[in-house]
C-alpha cells in the first residue's frame, strides 16, 4: 500500500518507533551535554526491544527517566551500569486505566504526546496507532503535574519493580508519610467537588 507521511502525529505503522526514538535519543544527547533532561511515559505496556535499549542508553547519559507502567514491562530498572536512573512504576488501583502519555522534557520547551500506542512491536509494526501532540503549554504543564507526578507520589496503591523482577509497595520502599497519597482517589476527588458558578451563571 502506499506510504502516508504524516507532519505533526506519530502514527504506527509508519513514525511511531522512529519518532519515539529520536526524543529519546534528544534527551540523551543534551543530558550528556550536563543540561537537564527528563522522560515520562505512561503506557500499559513496555516490551519493544529499541526503545528499550534507547532508554537504557539515556539513563547511561544521565536522563532521568519515570515510567508509569501498569501491566507488563520488559525494561529491568536501577541496575547499576545499565539503568540505574529509570524508575518503573505500576498502579493497580479502583480503576483499569487505558491513557498513553510520553513527555519529553526539551530544554524547558517540552514534547508530550497522548495516544493510543502501547511500546509493543505488535501495536508498532502490525496496527495502526495514532499519538498526537499537546501544543499548548498550559495543558502539558497540567498533565505533567497534576496527572502523571501524581501518579509517581502515589504511596497507596503503587508498585516499584526491581531490577530483578519483582515488584514491591511503594509505601514499603520508601520512607513514605503516615498518611499514604492514593493517586486514583485524588483524581475522584478533585473531579466530584460541586462547581462553583459565578453569580452570571448561578442565576443568582
Amino acid at each position: 500500500s502506499k506510504r502516508v507521511k504524516v507532519k505533526h502525529l506519530l502514527v504506527a505503522p509508519i513514525n511511531l518507533r522512529e519518532g519515539i526514538l529520536e526524543r529519546i535519543a534528544r534527551e540523551s544527547k543534551r543530558a550528556a551535554q550536563g543540561e537537564q533532561a527528563r522522560i515520562v511515559f505512561k503506557l500499559n505496556a513496555l516490551v519493544d526491544p529499541e526503545v528499550i535499549e534507547a532508554l537504557y542508553k539515556a539513563s547511561s547519559a544521565g536522563v532521568s527517566v519515570d515510567l508509569i507502567i501498569r501491566g507488563i514491562c520488559c525494561l529491568r530498572p536501577g541496575v547499576p551500569d545499565l539503568s540505574k536512573n529509570i524508575r518503573v512504576v505500576s498502579i493497580v488501583g479502583r480503576f483499569l486505566e487505558h491513557s498513553r502519555v510520553y513527555y519529553f522534557h526539551n530544554l524547558g520547551e517540552p514534547d508530550m504526546y497522548v495516544g493510543s500506542a502501547d511500546l509493543m512491536p505488535r501495536n508498532i509494526d502490525r496496527r495502526v496507532e495514532v499519538l498526537f501532540p499537546i501544543e499548548s503549554a498550559d495543558t502539558r504543564q497540567h498533565i505533567l503535574e497534576e496527572i502523571l507526578d501524581i501518579y509517581l507520589d502515589d504511596t497507596a496503591k503503587a508498585y516499584l519493580l526491581r531490577g530483578d523482577g519483582t515488584y514491591v509497595r511503594a509505601s514499603e520502599e520508601i520512607d513514605a508519610p503516615a498518611e499514604l497519597l492514593d493517586s486514583q482517589a485524588w483524581f475522584l476527588e478533585q473531579h466530584t467537588r460541586p462547581v462553583l458558578l459565578a453569580p452570571h451563571l448561578s442565576g443568582e
